[in-house]
């Protein structure tokens, strides 16, 4: 079940993380997790509500410290560290900011010069679709248009692993799966290393190589389903039979997890 993927870039080894309540308390996220991500893979990890996979993220990305256990990050050839790049359910796009400088902006921090700056952010506003509204600023786009902005703001910065929470649970269906194709053609062509949370079965099964699927707290892996949908891969093939049993198949594996989840909700 955790078996290593060839060309391993993250490792998650053995974590647990323990939270104290307020009432003195405590509640335990995760245990003994282990996981690991292969270099361009995109893995989807499922659970019931309070299963700790946003936990996992925020360790993972380095916003949370686990109580044990390790995360480690492949260096590549040159000896650096792989980075990570965070995309979060909420909207995190800049409102003073114009589409073309939300996405400026990592390369700001990084000392990139003008025209090299020009260049990247160009290439990023027509992977992502928005090059009819580059100049374009926040408010004057739908949701599914900012989560680009912010998905190419990330990917702008050249992240080794792109680290997704929910990031399109605020939108509607058909946004949804729309841009879940387009997520899934930006990766593929970036050879993008990715790693999603999501609620959504049938989005995992979309995008995914491998879905991660935790238990009811303290989340645990209780399997890893290989996606052998073929690849280029669409919402085109969500009403297709084999999609169709790996959706029901994981399923009835969390069934009894959501359940538990439930009870205590």
């Amino acid at each position: 079940m955790t078996t290593q993927p060839p060309d391993t870039l993250l490792k998650v080894d053995n974590v647990s993380k323990t939270f104290d309540l307020p009432n003195g308390g405590e509640v335990c996220a995760l245990s003994d997790l282990s996981l690991t991500v292969g270099q361009g893979e995109f893995v989807s990890i499922v659970g019931p509500s309070g299963c700790g996979k946003s936990t996992l993220f925020n360790i993972i990305g380095g916003l949370t410290k686990q109580d044990q256990g390790t995360i480690t990050l492949t260096p590549n050839e040159s000896g650096e560290t792989p980075k990570i790049g965070m995309v979060f359910q909420q909207d995190s796009s800049f409102p003073w900011r114009t589409v073309r400088e939300n996405i400026e902006f990592p390369l700001e921090m990084m000392g990139m010069d003008h025209q090299q700056r020009q260049e990247k952010v160009q290439y990023f506003v027509e992977l992502v679709g928005l090059q009819d509204f580059a100049d374009s600023f926040p408010h004057q786009l739908s949701g599914g248009m900012r989560q680009r902005i912010c998905i190419a703001r990330t990917l702008a910065y050249e992240p080794d692993i792109l680290l997704l929470d929910e990031p399109f649970a605020a939108l509607d269906e058909q946004t949804r799966m729309l841009l879940g194709d387009q997520l899934t053609e930006i990766c593929a062509r970036l050879k993008q290393t990715s790693l999603l949370i999501t609620h959504n079965i049938s989005e995992a099964v979309h995008l995914s190589d491998r879905v991660v699927m935790l238990s009811f707290r303290p989340g645990k892996i209780i399997d890893v389903i290989p996606v052998d949908l073929p690849r280029p891969r669409s919402s085109d093939q969500l009403g297709s039979d084999a999609f169709s049993k790996l959706v029901g198949q994981i399923w009835r594996e969390l069934k009894v997890e959501a359940n538990k989840g439930l009870a205590e909700s």
